[in-house]
């Protein structure tokens, strides 16, 4: 067996220092909301970019390295350290902005912008800044469409090998479709479709009661599926049947994974509806819509109107299966079976290659239709039955990688559940938080729920939360295997 080389850290550094110079690019968007509003968090925008910027260089160019091959073993930590490292500085702002917070608290909050899940510890969300509100929404847009695919768009040097494992190692699913044969293409046509999107959905909230600024937020964390808003209340807020329109549609597109989106933009309508894991998708919202309005007539629980019984079911079925988090209203009162129904979207959430979380659609088609031959083998021992998905006949190699990720994606919550009751969180809301954070979901039950906030966590807490985020947007491989003996030994 060859040795293993050594870990190339200084081009690892050099990469890293390229990619924190970036970030301090995209602070230059708060920076200049807050001169435009004449805010006093202007200054903590330009230290934040400032401070970011140097360290970035120094990074870069601090350090020479002696080789500029990167293997899969820097693909994976490089991906893995790009999202700490961006929330260490994406929570700069939060420390020395007008209404400070603790540490803890804002690395949180920056873990949770960048991994799209929504989770808040701000309590009046109203009362920040108008560059608060931009960064926040901002984090969430470049973390949903991916830190390391933005970069291969924009870094040729990345267009290699490793550029290819980070591909692989940020991108959701359990195969990853190529538009191009270069991967750097293939990142930049995602994120022309991405930004084509949100540039479209800022023009359909300005049609609406959202003014300019709040339909910009709205539209990043809309098309990121991140959940974050400018309002107390989230999209309920504006009481309005258009934006929960507008919303529930984008949320939906935003599920969908990106090449099929592209193969759409493209007229290519006939391969969209010939995919197997698009349709299943749909199947499942149609399915919960239907269980959601038997359960909400049965026990009478809403009002006798059709916006009740149509858009706000179908607004939360999507917001939650696609891990936006947005509400409309106190879901909680829906009742326990309800509260179920939400459990069961929250694990397996939509679409692979889509900026949601969850363990996705394409593993639980899967996971039916391994179970289903598994069941015929019962009756028929001597058959040789396959799990075909989209024309893909999946290996024993690729059965045991989706069955593997299964189960380590239920041992992480529940893990994660069992030492955040440690901190002195109750069992039920424990487990409910660390789900939601696991799937990037950042719904909230008990504490943290309706009229509640992550704030109400300990600091240790949040900490452990920030790591299950994290884990749950690199889905679970790419983060567990920094802690294998053997990844580090040379």
């Amino acid at each position: 067996m060859p040795a293993k080389s050594k870990i190339n850290m200084p081009m690892l550094m050099r990469v890293m220092g390229w990619l924190v110079m970036i970030e301090a690019v995209f602070m230059l968007v708060p920076l200049l909301t807050a001169w435009i509003y004449g805010e006093d968090d202007l200054r903590a925008f330009a230290v934040s970019a400032v401070a970011t910027a140097f360290a970035g260089v120094i990074m870069a160019f601090g350090v020479r390295p002696s080789r500029y091959d990167m293997g899969k073993r820097e693909g994976f930590l490089l991906t893995a350290l790009v999202w700490v490292v961006f929330s260490v500085f994406g929570m700069v702002p939060f420390l020395i902005c007008r209404q400070p917070l603790t540490v803890s608290d804002a690395f949180f909050e920056a873990m949770s912008g960048f991994t799209t899940t929504g989770a808040s510890v701000m309590q009046q969300i109203e009362g920040m800044s108008h560059a608060v509100h931009m960064w926040r929404s901002l984090m969430q847009w470049i973390g949903g469409m991916g830190i390391i695919l933005f970069t291969l768009a924009v870094v040729p040097m990345l267009n290699s090998s490793s550029g290819m494992q980070m591909f692989n190692s940020e991108v959701t699913g359990i195969t990853h479709e190529k538009l191009r044969p270069r991967v750097g293409s293939t990142a930049k046509r995602l994120w022309l479709v991405y930004s084509l999107l949100t540039v479209t959905l800022v023009v359909l909230y300005c049609a609406g009661p959202m003014n300019v600024f709040e339909s910009v937020c709205h539209a990043f964390s809309t098309m990121s599926t991140g959940g974050f808003s400018t309002r107390q209340d989230s999209i309920g807020a504006w009481d309005s049947l258009y934006v929960k329109v507008v919303t529930t549609v984008f949320m939906f597109i935003g599920g969908v994974n990106f090449a099929l989106i592209f193969k759409a933009s493209s007229g290519n309508f006939r391969d969209v509806w010939r995919n197997q894991t698009f349709r299943a998708y749909l199947m499942v919202i149609l399915a919960m819509f239907v269980m959601f309005d038997l359960a909400l007539a049965f026990n009478n629980l809403v009002p006798d109107t059709v916006e009740a019984y149509t858009i706000d079911p179908l607004f939360q079925i999507i917001s939650t299966m696609t891990s936006t988090g947005y509400t409309v209203s106190n879901f909680e009162s829906w009742g326990v079976f309800i509260l179920s129904l939400e459990f069961l979207m929250m694990f397996f959430g939509a679409c692979a290659g889509s900026t949601s979380g969850g363990a996705k659609i394409d593993r639980a088609l899967f996971l039916w239709k391994n179970s289903r031959n598994e069941l015929y083998r019962c009756v028929y021992p001597n058959h040789i039955l396959s799990v075909n998905i989209n024309g893909l006949t999946m290996t024993p190699e690729l059965i045991n990688k989706v069955l593997a990720f299964l189960c380590l994606y239920v041992m992480v919550i529940v893990a994660g559940g069992t030492v955040l009751t440690l901190t002195g969180v109750p069992l039920i809301d424990s487990f409910f938080s660390a789900f939601s954070c696991v799937s990037n979901t950042g719904l909230g039950a008990g504490i943290t729920g309706f009229g509640g906030s992550y704030d109400l966590i300990p600091s240790a807490g949040k900490w452990i939360l920030s790591l299950l985020m994290l884990t749950g947007r690199l889905e679970i491989f790419t983060v567990l295997v920094l802690f294998i003996p053997d990844f580090w030994r040379h």
